[in-house]
């Protein structure tokens, strides 16, 4: 299951982690796994080559993590990249879990 937390700072979202695989189907033809993780770079590299916001961020095999999000834009983002995430995951509850 892929599980995705979003963090807040002084209420607003700053950024979010997303560890684990869908097991949705096959390696190389998960389309739920391919769906989070796609998203989730496309926000991480919005943030940071559009926006030039300077994130903590930490990858490997099955985890992103990205903390510390300052500007309004990215905020915006993250907010966008929440709520597709959350209707993901109610397409997919078994596969998906945000909070």
């Amino acid at each position: 299951m892929i599980t995705v937390e979003f963090f807040e700072s002084e209420g607003s979202l700053s950024g979010f982690e997303v560890k684990g695989h869908a097991l949705f189907a096959a390696h190389g033809s998960d389309i739920v796994c391919s769906a989070v993780s796609s998203a989730a770079i496309m926000a991480a590299n919005t943030i940071t080559e559009v926006f030039g916001d300077t994130p903590e961020i930490e990858t490997e095999e099955g985890h992103l993590l990205l903390k510390g999000v300052k500007s309004q834009s990215s905020q915006g983002v993250l907010s966008g990249l929440k709520l597709h995430l959350e209707q993901l995951a109610q397409q997919y509850p078994e596969h998906v879990t945000v909070s």
